[in-house]
């Protein structure tokens, strides 16, 4: 059988799914899609305080889905099962999670460190750590090699996902390494990065208007940088008057000067064939840069960098809409990766511009 054949009959696979924690942010995301999705048949969507309301409910862009949410203690039997739950639920309820799925792909930050010592230190330990060697992080851009036929995908924190977009390519091309000198990260996120229940600083009237840090240092998407880049940074997060997107600016000092050709080279050598990931760096128009109004709603994520005019400081951009991009888009990229189905199915669609604020 040719490769395209196997492709072809992929394609024409269903697989069903269910979503775990479907009233929140990122579990409509997901929900909307797989909707959407050619090879993927909902038939679950769960949550204890909207069990049998209709999907439309918590989500008004999703009234046409005939779907209700059920109890999410019984759980349908399917081939793929998100979980968008809180920090610690799968964790504790991964072997039910298996015993109703045979792939599980969790949005959580449970399974995204390889090592229990980095839950030790950055969240409150973990309690199934002898999984973690069996988790698979999400990201195909920088984990593509080792997903397909994964059956635990542990999807990447949308901070760190911005960031290490951004770095990977001066990574990959000898730039940037552990002895390199400091490297500064400033990222600014919109309130739903803190989830439908968010509490009061990123209510409406608290958070217009705002460019707050909300993270000066100590940042858990830290633990993610060092763990898949191999570097240690300076990390700060902002909260700012937008919904959605995530805005990551990197200063990085190398130890030897690099010129415009380098930059251009490490990142066209990183992304050219990228389906979701888009070069932006000075060029015409109003939007020069990596912007998260550019992406919103869209599994692309924007990179673009300037070099200073001493050539030894690379600000380095990247843009991503943290519910796509950095949560739900990746989440279903790594599972189509996973499955064997095109990579882009389900997640070519654009975004719209021009777009309100927040």
């Amino acid at each position: 059988m040719t490769a395209d054949a196997e492709s072809s009959d992929a394609t024409d696979e269903t697989h069903t799914a269910s979503v775990v924690g479907g009233t929140g942010f990122t579990g409509g995301e997901l929900l909307r899609i797989l909707a959407g999705h050619p090879s993927f048949e909902v038939v679950q969507a769960t949550s204890r305080s909207a069990d049998n309301m209709t999907v439309g409910r918590s989500h008004p862009n999703l009234r046409g889905l005939d779907l209700r949410f059920s109890d999410p203690d019984d759980l349908a039997s399917v081939d793929v099962l998100f979980a968008a739950t809180p920090h610690g639920v799968s964790m504790e309820r991964i072997d039910e999670f298996f015993e109703a799925a045979d792939t599980v792909v969790d949005l959580s930050a449970d399974f995204r460190l390889p090592e229990a010592d980095a839950y030790d230190e950055w969240y409150d330990g973990h309690e199934s750590p002898e999984y973690l060697e069996r988790a698979e992080y999400a990201l195909p851009e920088l984990n593509r090699e080792n997903l397909p036929g994964a059956d635990l995908i542990a999807g990447g924190g949308c901070n760190a996902t911005a960031t290490i977009l951004g770095l990977k390519p001066l990574v990959d091309a000898g730039a940037l390494g552990p002895e390199t000198g400091e490297v500064v990260v400033d990222v600014k996120v919109g309130s739903s990065e803190g989830g439908a229940g968010g509490g009061a600083a990123s209510s409406h009237p608290e958070r217009s208007g705002v460019v707050r840090p909300y993270a000066p240092t100590g940042h858990r998407h830290e633990a993610e940088i060092e763990a898949y880049l191999g570097l240690s940074v300076s990390f700060t997060v902002h909260a700012v008057d937008m919904v959605r997107g995530a805005s990551a600016t990197c200063h990085v000092f190398p130890d030897e000067p690099v010129s415009k050709g380098d930059l251009w080279g490490a990142y066209r050598d990183a992304y050219a064939d990228e389906p979701f990931v888009r070069i932006v760096s000075g060029g015409g128009g109003v939007y020069r840069y990596p912007e998260p109004k550019s992406v919103a709603g869209t599994n692309h994520g924007e990179v673009g960098f300037e070099l200073d005019p001493g050539n030894r400081r690379v600000v380095v951009f990247s843009a991503i809409d943290n519910m796509t991009k950095g949560s739900a888009g990746q989440a279903v990229h790594a599972a189509n990766v996973a499955l064997g189905l095109p990579e882009t199915a389900g997640l070519e669609f654009d975004g719209l511009h021009p777009v309100g604020s927040p």
